[in-house]
């Protein structure tokens, strides 16, 4: 902590001497959580979660000429995780987010490296999922092309769990780290045409899992699992249509094959009048066809998660990685109360793309309610939301409708305060 107040101090000392652009800004975010079903369906007679945690940044930017800088200090508090009088912090959440350096090439050209966030269209496949008080960042580096109204990202990746050097050679890259489909190595393509009413993108994603052999030390290899599609964007007047069409072949984790799996979705809003705007949409996501060795099941990697298919994320946010699949049917409403005031109310009805042992396929419908105010200098969500689960929902969840609780849902609410302490820019 001596070392970060060093830091800060030293920063804030030599902005007074520099032309360049330099800004020092922050982020602090309290939110308070009541979970009684969310997730997953709770059990009758179970308590219900309740927390506050907080989310605290300090973001530090330096830009020159001919390259950008950037470091972005993360911690993620629980509250009272720490015992009083504690000299060190128990989770031990502090963190570098981001810190990468972007260097001007010329010709449109740009070379950016370092962990960073990766946010793309509607961030279906790849988003920072800002949702979440630790968030996602990448270890990357990417080059990158813009003229006019077309660009080119070409990103690389290499992981490992430490850089083990001995002697004068390496003794290997095996990477050990497991889970939400960490990746050893990627690879991406990503093109954007826009034009005045009309944007289509392609993007082409390449995830390299690390296997072992049946003693499970011994590294054999890598499975790789292709992920490649469009999103298309339309928006005149007062209609904005978006779609995302996505296939994935190749091999996932444990070297299981995946054939046929896709990601189709078309959602549509109209603007009925400057306070009022209404949507509907569909999505539909591949299962598991069931063979042995292989799936159908597609499993949207990366995204912003939490966006879709239900706030109360009980698919595809660390769970239903290998399942019966998905059909999401929504209508939803935003209306703009005040100036500052929005209400905005979501119902999405779940089924699945296959059925499930019993042969249902019905799931439940989830009800959004989120309630947001802005105020001078920093902003108030609130948010509700219920569960109304179906029969195929209590099998899919493995809890009989007896044995769970009447009633799903999550209540939240959120402070969010972005200080900007300095920038020499103005």
């Amino acid at each position: 902590m001596k070392k970060l107040h060093f830091f800060i101090g030293f920063v804030c000392l030599i902005s007074n001497y520099t032309i360049a652009q330099f800004t020092i800004d922050g982020e602090f975010r309290p939110r308070t959580e009541y979970r009684h079903g969310y997730g997953n369906l709770i059990p009758e007679d179970t308590d219900a979660g309740f927390g506050i945690s907080t989310r605290a940044r300090v973001n530090f930017g330096y830009a020159d000429e001919s390259y950008k800088v950037y470091l972005s200090l993360q911690d993620v508090m629980t509250w009272g995780e720490n015992r009083q009088l504690l000299p060190a912090d128990a989770n031990n959440s502090f963190a570098v987010f981001e810190v990468w350096g972007e260097l001007t090439l010329g010709e449109g050209f740009l070379a950016k490296i370092g962990r960073q966030t990766l946010d793309y269209d509607d961030q279906r496949i790849l988003g920072s999922v800002g949702w979440a008080q630790q968030a996602r960042n990448h270890d990357a580096a990417l080059l990158k092309y813009k003229k006019d109204n077309f660009l080119l990202d070409v990103g690389l990746a290499f992981n490992q769990d430490k850089a083990d050097l001995s002697g004068f050679s390496s003794v290997g890259t095996a990477y050990s780290t497991t889970g939400f489909f960490s990746y050893k190595t990627m690879q991406y393509v990503y093109l954007k045409q826009s034009w005045e009413a009309f944007s289509g993108s392609l993007l082409v994603l390449n995830n390299g899992f690390q296997e072992y052999e049946n003693d499970a030390i011994t590294p054999d290899g890598t499975s790789s699992l292709l992920t490649f599609g469009t999103h298309l964007s339309y928006k005149k007047g007062k209609l904005e249509l978006e779609s995302n069409l996505f296939l994935q072949t190749g091999q996932r984790q444990g070297e299981v094959d995946v054939k046929g799996a896709y990601l189709a979705s078309l959602d549509a809003s109209f603007k009925t009048s400057n306070k009022v705007t209404l949507g509907a949409g569909v999505e539909i996501i591949s299962g598991n066809d069931g063979d042995a060795g292989e799936t159908g099941a597609f499993f949207p990697l990366y995204g912003t998660n939490h966006k879709f298919n239900g706030f109360m994320d009980y698919f595809y946010v660390g769970n239903h990685a290998n399942s019966i699949g998905l059909l999401d049917m929504h209508i939803s409403a935003k209306f703009q109360l005040n100036e500052t005031s929005s209400f905005m109310v979501k119902a999405l009805n779940f089924r699945g793309e296959q059925e499930l042992v019993s042969g249902k396929k019905s799931l439940g419908t989830e009800i959004d309610l989120v309630f947001a105010k802005k105020f001078k200098g920093y902003g108030l969500a609130i948010g509700y939301s219920q569960m109304f689960a179906n029969d195929g929902m209590y099998e899919l969840k493995g809890i009989t409708e007896d044995a769970a609780a009447g009633s799903q849902n999550w209540a939240w609410a959120m402070l969010t305060i972005k200080p900007k302490f300095l920038n020499t820019s103005k």
